[in-house]
């Protein structure tokens, strides 16, 4: 059975949306990812996480799969930063994240996938995390 990743509200060293890529990566690894997120695998918020972090995806993903828990992996991320994440980082991530899609560059590619899920009515999905919510099942926050 394919599945949805967690929802993008997660956090994870006060960090949004980091939950999400682990899991997404796990269940990829087992086959158990929902199709309709393999194209954006390591890229979107994937590639824009890892990004800010200032680590390669796909050496996120080999040390994911090396297993631990989500907290062995963020102190795996830290030390690859050479610091702890601040408050000051998961205001700045978490600013970003969560109002992606809102008034952004990103509002017309928002758009268009809320129409191709038949939500183009759904004026109250103003960002891809309320999207995600909303097309994956969940209730909207």
């Amino acid at each position: 059975m394919k599945h949805r990743p967690i929802t993008a509200f997660a956090k994870l060293g006060g960090l949004l949306y980091l939950p999400r890529c682990l899991d997404k990566i796990r269940k990829h690894s087992r086959g158990e990812l929902h199709e309709e997120h393999h194209e954006f695998i390591g890229k979107g918020f994937d590639g824009r996480l890892c990004h800010f972090l200032g680590v390669a995806y796909e050496a996120l993903k080999t040390r994911t799969l090396a297993g631990g828990t989500d907290e062995d992996i963020l102190a795996w991320i830290e030390q690859q930063r050479g610091r702890p994440l601040t408050d000051v980082d998961a205001l700045i991530w978490n600013g970003f994240a969560a109002k992606r899609g809102w008034r952004d560059d990103a509002t017309p590619t928002l758009e268009k996938q809320k129409a191709e899920s038949g939500l183009a009515h759904r004026a109250d999905l103003l960002t891809f995390f309320d999207y995600y919510e909303v097309d994956e099942g969940r209730a909207p926050r």
